[in-house]
């Protein structure tokens, strides 16, 4: 007998906490689940792992086949494996958030998993644990987001000065003066007009400005 067969197997999982940006909020993707246990409620996307991969990329997998997208920023949020977390078997899962452009995904592949986008401050209860794993990835996400410019992937390339202040307005839960905010940005050299107006929202329209990656790297500086 080996030492690995002297002690018990358990289910090991991934769950994706699966961030957006819409109407001024940040929003959570969940979907309705079609089968037991606790068919008909709402949870966070997963999946088990599988023999062959690695959990970072059961994560990547679980991602992809939800949103049709390959190249989604996540970290690893812990790992969750409280004795009794699902009904039926022992699952030790480990937790991932994403951050995606609501634009980007494939809606049809999104509204065939019976998935929805919910403000994150109204969204339902959720099954398991799925709660406490939203509660810390929000924590750690906005962590993050104030040292390193991940909130860019919430945004499409060309975004205005206005969306990116509501951007992060939704992420530290309060509001941010106007000039205040245009001063930091403007001391924040990643981030470049693109020489182009939107005027989607008024005539008269907001300059577009961009994140600029390869200026962020050289200087490794970003402070919003």
């Amino acid at each position: 007998m080996s030492y690995y067969s002297a002690h018990p197997r358990f289910h090991l999982a991934v769950d994706c906490i699966i961030f957006g940006f819409r109407d001024d909020k940040i929003s959570l993707l969940l979907l309705k689940r079609d089968f037991e246990p606790a068919k008909g409620e709402c949870s966070l996307m997963g999946g088990f792992v599988r023999e062959n991969e690695s959990v970072d990329d059961a994560a990547r997998r679980v991602l992809t086949e939800l949103t049709g997208l390959t190249d989604i920023y996540m970290e690893q949020v812990g790992a969750f494996g409280k004795v009794g977390r699902e009904p039926d078997e022992r699952v030790v899962s480990v937790a991932y958030y994403a951050l995606i452009n609501i634009d980007d995904y494939d809606h049809e592949l999104v509204e065939s998993h019976n998935a929805f986008w919910v403000a994150i401050d109204e969204r339902p209860d959720l099954i398991f644990d799925h709660d406490e794993m939203v509660s810390k990835a929000l924590v750690k996400m906005r962590g993050m987001a104030s040292e390193y410019p991940i909130m860019f992937h919430l945004l499409p390339k060309e975004f205005t000065l206005s969306k990116l202040q509501s951007l992060c307005e939704a992420i530290y839960g309060m509001p941010l003066d106007k000039r205040n905010f245009r001063k930091q940005v403007a001391h924040t050299a990643c981030i470049e007009k693109v020489g182009a107006i939107d005027k989607s929202e008024s005539k008269r329209g907001a300059a577009l400005y961009r994140f600029n990656e390869n200026v962020f790297r050289k200087t490794g500086i970003f402070k919003l």
